[in-house]
């Protein structure tokens, strides 16, 4: 799998990375209670950039990520989103959200509601999208992931794959300038991961800004502009794709790097 991910060729002709600032995070700070999970994180995100987050697990990576739609709230420091710095203000966070898709670890989707109705039903009620509308602009989504077939099943009757798909066309309905990735492929079986990325890649490829959080090395060579480590709630090393993996800085890095890849 990983292999054969490296070894694809990716257009990147189309992915250019634009001046302009996406995500500004500077010395933002995160506690659970007395568990300092984030600590200082400086992070600057240009649009049409596609960044990897790797590490272990309970480095602080997933909430990272949850922090800049505000699905997890900071203490301290400063988060910028398309413009916008994300406080408590409700008005704030709305603009924000409505700024950027999400794609969580699990699919998320209703069960009772048809593909379609999953993805007609934020467009509808947030966007006030008038209902053909939305149906359209879903159908366009579920032909772009491959599964236009699957619009009138219910999300129980599809594989884990598919199911990662409709979640995928569900946020890019939003019309989203930003995506963020948790994990998506980690609860799938092996052979459902490859459609999954290779939805990824086409997006990367249309110059999506994009923060992935994922154990598919494979992907992020293919793919990233830029790879993250982190590891106790910082960000210990980050760089191209190339140089992340043929000449890790860190010793905490080189470790990782040794137990993931096996070398």
């Amino acid at each position: 799998m990983q292999e054969t991910m490296a070894e694809r060729t990716v257009d990147r002709s189309h992915m250019q990375v634009s001046d302009e600032v996406a995500i500004q995070i500077s010395k933002m700070n995160k506690w659970y209670g007395t568990f300092h999970v984030l600590r200082d994180i400086d992070l600057t995100v240009n649009q049409g950039e596609r960044i990897v987050i790797a590490g272990p697990s309970g480095s602080g990576k997933s909430t990272l990520i949850r922090c800049i739609n505000r699905l997890e709230e900071h203490q301290t420091g400063q988060i910028i989103v398309d413009g916008t710095e994300l406080t408590s203000d409700l008005k704030n966070i709305d603009k924000v959200r409505s700024e950027v898709g999400m794609v969580f670890q699990h699919f998320n989707l209703f069960p009772h509601l048809t593909i379609l109705e999953n993805l007609t039903l934020a467009p509808i009620w947030v966007r006030k999208t008038p209902r053909k509308e939305a149906e359209e602009v879903a159908m366009h989504y579920l032909e772009k992931v491959k599964i236009p077939e699957q619009a009138h099943k219910f999300p129980g009757m599809l594989s884990g794959g598919q199911q990662q798909r409709v979640a995928i066309a569900r946020s890019l309905c939003m019309k989203p300038r930003i995506m963020l990735f948790d994990e998506p492929t980690s609860a799938l079986d092996p052979e459902m991961i490859k459609e999954v990325l290779d939805t990824m890649i086409e997006l990367a490829e249309e110059g999506m800004t994009m923060i992935c959080v994922t154990h598919e090395m494979g992907f992020a060579q293919a793919v990233a502009n830029r790879v993250i480590f982190m590891d106790q709630g910082q960000i210990v090393e980050q760089n191209n794709p190339h140089d992340f993996f043929n000449n890790p800085q860190s010793d905490r890095t080189k470790l990782f790097l040794s137990q993931i890849l096996g070398h």
